[in-house]
């Protein structure tokens, strides 16, 4: 059973597939009907009108109706697309059972509870017969699907065919009068239109179903005594054929499968039994763990059925439809009614190969599932599921084209799945020991592979290699090498598609499509709501694939779209061009024609094949929302701009293409504040002061307008802006307008005008306007403002323009392709902006009414009705352009303003990206100001953590791989990055790495200075040193192998130091245990260190343990100090004294934690004993040993990495990555 859609609710009691679309009605015990989309596996609708279960339902086969009855005695007609219900039949007086339209007219018959059938008619609304004499309850009552029958069952253990041909007559041919008459008495006694006419007995209970054969004279019954029976009839009497047996319980329904030879029954035990209708034997039974099943329902075209049970239904198929096929060059082999045939896609002509024997078994999905075709031998793989799955292999003669009878004897063999790997080798799945069996063509075994992973089926991946699946990922297994080639996780796969060059591959799931390379490497995964079903690569590297309702295309990007709608569920076996070719579960070759347009125009997009994207959009249809929000999605907006008409989508996507000359001419057809504002800021952006100054013109946005004025240095322009808003009596602005143009007299005037005096007065005064100040003295009176004595007032004037400025300068590029190619809007050359008259600067002066200005030395007298005013000469303003600046003309577009024509280059990429991109070493990382990249990879190569000790080196780096230019004042510093090794003769579009600022002989200097610190004694100060060379280590980098293994040298040495002098320094600080004092100078002489200094740490160790009396450890130090040869006499000469003294007493007045003839290494934290065989962890940079406890702590010697952490190792060098 192949379930296609299962729900959960309430008890189902009845169901009915829809005809032609994907839907099934299921109602239910709780008196609600549900609408099911299957295919999607959505809830479409629910009804809940009926009170009690609703035990019957049933779609019209052509009208938008449903037919619904129930527990409550009606019979509900409704139509889904109103989503109500249209009118109830009443008239049963007890439960209803079934209901069920008339293919052809337009009936209802229903069953009852009341013992009797009713025939209504939905368009008159009644009841046009009642068909009695059952005695006791009818549990079903259907049509036969062609002829005038009805077949009914009922608990009185019958089974009756009744004749319904009367009705019908009276149906096309309304009778007399008097039939009419008599139709009153027929309600109850039963009428003449509908008689029985035959009465089937044989069933020892209630009988609860009864169905037709839907072509031949056969009736299938089920019923309480848990058989199902099969009857035939003739025109004069039916008889009872056979019984099937096996149902444990009482058998609810049962039918005629529609397309296959089978009987379909459920029953209360739980279980769904398929029979053989010929054979009468069982075939398969299914069961369900904890649900009676009720109800069975069957598509009336399509090989599906919808079983109702307990806790909700099933949607399932008994076989699978699609038919085993291999494509093989210009033909495609495939299996249908037991035949091999082949297709030959030029002549599109189907020839009979061979045939196929039948399955042994007579169980269902015994077909061919997979076929493999290997050309060169002729032979063909079918596999099929048999015996737990099998193949079959056979050879097809050269002379067998066309012919195909006779027989040939497969040789067979038992596996899960069997594809060829080569010309005469084929690969069988062996799934019990998970391994593959090759095995050349006369069937016999020629080695055995274990498989890399629990793999349930095989499928060709290329000569020699198989493509393993596993139940959440595939493998690609090579035979030959035995290594797998590649691996990807990935849901369940069910299908596998190769292009034709065998690099790419398409991985189809149920509800995805992952397509990766020839190495697995993954590309892009696609998921459908609706399930794949199957798919082929076209000659573009285009995926073309199929769900049960569409044919699709998936780009390489992982983009997708919809080519074409099906009908029926078609698999895609070959792509030529624009046809594509099918298979149909019927096993026919379908050739389908599509459009390829959109996909094709993507993928030009996607390639970046420009010429091809321009010639398809002059030549195409391919306009549409959906296009344009794709190239706009895409980053193509000057693109999708020759496809809009609507203006302001237009406007939209010229703004984000930068096309201002369109955005322009939307925006005036437009015409919105808005617009204006937004064009404004674009224009600003590209520097275009002609259209800024129109768009701030036509929103009257003045504040905008006199600030753009001001930088631009068009002060004739401000000028004017100041008398419009002294006009408009704007005293703000007007005050502003003064500011920027630096005219105190103008600004101390507004201040008095607006009666702010103290204010002019102060204004005045600072600028040494004296007769003014004088003036504003006498109306102050007493009230004069002190002005601070010791300030000294600063003169706030905006500079002199020196020249105004216009558009910007714009460089002068190649056009971009589309641009030139497509602009349709470049006219007829430059296009005037309409006259700004309708901008209104003027529209609300009226200017006869500013007598009464403020400014008392203003006045204005109307001259003639055109309003032309004139000024009174003491004014001095000249007034008479007030109505608007003539200015405002719309700007024509300066002739390098055509910025859309152009497209500006793509700015270089900086140094210190290119350094960062091509190395992996943290310096140069750092040295780029990438900090965060640098502390990673040191984080990953060394386990650093700490990156404090590292900061002020981090810095020096990057400033001192960096110098800074200075060009002129008003222009930014220039920072260069410098590079190591430049010489002037370099390609100078050849990058190298930064010049660092730290080198090893640096450090070995460095080195030296801290060896004579450390001979001098200067512990602290040797430290210091030895630190700073561990924390430049990881930020340096040499050029060779050889210098490589000297850092890492050096670090091991430093190391040592660091770590003794530590100790020593340790030991200096307890001056109350000398026991742990002893113990700590004999650890020292155990570090690696230089001669000179080893002699001073043993000569220390015997000091100090012989003035505790511990003369045995002192000899010992003593002894070593002598095998040194020291060059020093007095050292020589105390070793001896103390060598003398301890042989007298061999022995150690206190116990140390220190056993010399034990090699061991010291704990860089806790300063004990590691003895060679215990456990330690170590830091993953300076290497230096801990005590497992210290796992995860910083380490104490270097200060950077955290102990025991995962590293990979110092990467100090180019020459390590190569």
């Amino acid at each position: 059973m192949l379930t296609k859609f299962e729900t959960k609710s309430n008890r189902v009691k009845g169901l009915s597939f829809h005809s032609k679309r994907p839907w099934i009605l299921a109602s239910l015990h709780s008196g609600v009907i549900q609408l099911w989309d299957y295919r999607m596996g959505t809830l479409i609708d629910r009804f809940d009108e009926h009170d009690g279960p609703v035990r019957g339902v049933h779609f019209h086969k052509s009208q938008p109706l449903f037919v619904s009855g129930g527990d409550d005695y009606k019979i509900k007609v409704w139509n889904y697309k109103l989503h109500r219900c249209l009118f109830t039949l009443l008239g049963h007086l007890d439960y209803i059972r079934t209901v069920q339209f008339h293919h052809e007219y337009p009936w209802i018959v229903s069953a009852s509870d009341d013992q009797t059938i009713r025939i209504w008619n939905w368009q008159s609304r009644n009841c046009i017969s009642v068909l009695t004499g059952h005695n006791h309850y009818v549990m079903c009552a259907l049509f036969h699907p062609k002829e005038d029958l009805v077949v009914s069952a009922s608990l009185d253990q019958t089974v009756r065919v009744w004749d319904i041909g009367a009705l019908r007559k009276k149906t096309v041919s309304p009778a007399d009068d008097i039939l009419r008459l008599s139709q009153m008495n027929t309600d109850f006694f039963g009428g003449v239109d509908a008689v029985v006419k035959y009465v089937l007995e044989g069933h020892d209970r209630g009988v609860n179903w009864a169905s037709f054969h839907p072509t031949l004279p056969l009736i299938v019954s089920g019923a309480d005594d848990r058989q199902v029976k099969i009857w035939r009839m003739n025109d004069t009497k039916a008889w009872e054929v056979d019984t099937l047996r096996g149902h444990m319980n009482n058998v609810s329904c049962v039918l005629f499968h529609s397309r296959q030879d089978i009987i379909v029954s459920n029953s209360e035990d739980k279980s769904i039994r398929v029979w053989d209708a010929t054979k009468r034997t069982g075939l398969q039974t299914f069961r369900r763990e904890h649900d009676r099943f009720w109800i069975l329902a069957a598509h009336p075209e399509m090989n599906l059925l919808a079983a109702g049970h307990d806790s909700g239904m099933i949607v399932f198929k008994l076989e699978r439809e699609r038919p085993a096929f291999s494509v093989s060059g210009d033909s495609l082999f495939y299996v249908k009614d037991r035949f091999l045939r082949v297709y030959e896609y030029s002549t599109q002509k189907e020839n009979q190969l061979i045939p196929i024997r039948r399955p042994g078994s007579n169980s269902l999905n015994q077909g061919p599932r997979t076929l493999s075709y290997s050309p060169t031998e002729n032979a063909i793989l079918i596999c099929s599921d048999t015996d737990g799955g099998s193949y079959e292999l056979y050879i097809i003669p050269k002379d067998s084209y066309g012919r195909g009878e006779t027989v040939q004897d497969a040789k067979r063999g038992s596996g899960g799945s069997a594809v060829f790997v080569s010309r005469n080798r084929f690969a069988v799945l062996e799934k019990s020991t998970n391994q593959v069996l090759v095995k050349n063509l006369k069937n016999e075994l020629v080695k055995k592979n274990p498989l890399p992973t629990i793999t349930d089926a095989i499928f060709y991946a290329g000569t020699g290699n198989l493509l393993c699946r596993a139940e959440d990922r595939v493998v690609i297994f090579d035979l030959q090498q035995r290594i797998v080639v590649g691996e990807l996780q990935t849901p369940f796969i069910r299908y596998v598609v190769w292009s034709s060059d065998m690099e790419s591959v398409a991985l189809l799931s149920k509800h995805s499509i992952v397509i990766a390379d020839k190495k697995l490497v993954h590309r892009c995964t696609l998921h459908e709501t609706i399930r794949v079903k199957s798919g082929a690569w076209d000659d573009n590297g285009v995926f073309i694939y199929t769900t049960l309702t569409h044919i699709k295309y998936c780009l390489p990007n992982g983009d997708s779209g919809i080519i074409k709608t099906l009908d029926v569920p078609v698999y895609i076996s070959k792509i030529y061009g624009n046809t594509i070719f099918c298979l149909d579960r019927d096993g026919k070759n379908r050739p389908i024609i599509i459009d390829s347009t959109e996909y094709i125009f993507k993928l030009a997009l996607l390639r970046k094949r420009y010429d091809q994207v321009m010639s398809m959009i002059r030549n195409s249809e391919l306009c549409g929302q959906a296009m344009i929000a794709y190239l706009q999605q895409k980053g193509f907006p000057e693109v999708a701009l020759h496809f809009v008409k609507d203006e302001l989508t237009r406007f939209n996507l010229a703004l984000e293409s930068g096309n201002i000359e369109i955005a322009l001419e939307s925006a005036k057809k437009l015409d919105e504040k808005d617009h204006w504002y937004r064009l404004g800021v674009e224009a600003l952006r590209q520097g275009n002061a002609g259209i800024v100054e129109y768009a701030y013109q036509k929103t009257k946005n003045f504040e905008r307008l006199s600030f753009l004025y001001l930088i631009t240095g068009n002060l004739d322009k401000l000028s004017k802006m100041m008398k419009i808003a002294e006009v408009k009596n704007e005293v703000m602005g007007q005050f502003h307008d003064a500011l920027y143009l630096g005219d105190v007299r103008e600004r101390v005037k507004i201040l008095k005008n607006a009666g702010h005096l103290p204010l002019a007065y102060v204004a005045a005064t600072v600028h040494g306007l004296k007769d003014t100040a004088e003036r504003l003295a006498e109306e102050l009176g007493d009230n004069i403002p002190s002005l601070p004595k010791e300030k000294k007032a600063s003169l706030l004037q905006p500079p002199t323009p020196i020249l105004g400025g216009g558009d910007w300068p714009l460089l002068m590029v190649t056009k971009g392709i589309f641009e030139g190619g497509l602009d349709a809007t470049v006219r007829g050359g430059h296009e005037d902006y309409e006259e700004a008259a309708d901008a209104d600067w003027g529209e609300s002066l009226d200017i006869g009414d500013v007598e009464n200005l403020q400014n008392g030395d203003i006045s204005m007298v109307p001259d003639d009705e055109e309003g032309k005013e004139e000024v009174d000469e003491e004014g001095g303003w000249d007034l008479e352009d007030l109505d608007l600046p003539p200015d405002t003309d719309t700007p024509k577009i300066a002739s390098n303003a055509r910025s859309s024509v152009f497209v500006t280059p793509t700015p270089g990429m900086p140094v210190s990206q290119i350094w960062v991109q091509k190395s992996s070493l943290a310096a140069e990382h750092a040295a780029a100001g990438n900090f965060d990249t640098a502390m990673r990879l040191l984080s990953r190569q060394l386990g650093i953590k700490n990156f404090s000790p590292l900061k002020q080196l981090f810095s020096d780096l990057h400033m001192g791989s960096h110098t800074h230019l200075r060009a002129f004042s008003s222009a930014p510093v220039i920072s260069l990055a410098i590079e190591r090794g430049w010489s002037e003769s370099a390609s100078p579009n050849v990058r190298g790495p930064p010049a660092l600022i730290f080198n090893f002989s640096q450090l070995e200097e460095k080195l030296k200075a801290a060896y004579r610190a450390t001979t001098a004694g200067k512990f602290s100060d040797a430290l210091r040193l030895f630190l700073s060379i561990l924390h430049t280590i990881p930020l340096i980098v040499v050029d060779s192998r050889r210098e490589v293994d000297e850092v890492k040298e050096l670090i091991i040495i430093v190391k040592e130091y660091v770590l003794g002098l530590q100790m020593e320094v340790k030991r200096k600080e307890l001056k109350d245990n000398p026991v742990r004092q002893q113990e700590l100078a004999a650890y020292f002489t155990h570090c690696n260190l230089q001669l000179p200094h080893l002699r001073l740490a043993l000569q220390n160790a015997m000091t100090i343990c012989y003035k505790s009396s511990n003369l045995s450890s002192a000899a010992n130090f003593a002894r070593r100090l002598l095998e040194t040869n020291p060059t020093n006499e007095n050292q020589a000469k105390t070793a001896r004294q103390v060598l003398q003294a301890a042989e007298k007493n061999m022995r150690d007045a206190t116990e140390l934690n220190y056993d010399f003839r034990n090699p061991f290494v010291v704990c860089g934290a806790t300063y004990v004993p590691i003895y060679r065989g215990q456990k330690d962890v170590t830091c993953p940079y300076c290497t230096t040993h801990f005590v497992p406890s210290q796992q995860g702590q910083l380490c104490t010697v270097c200060d950077l990495a955290v102990v025991g952490a995962d590293a990979s190792g110092l990467l100090c060098s180019p020459s390590q990555v190569r």
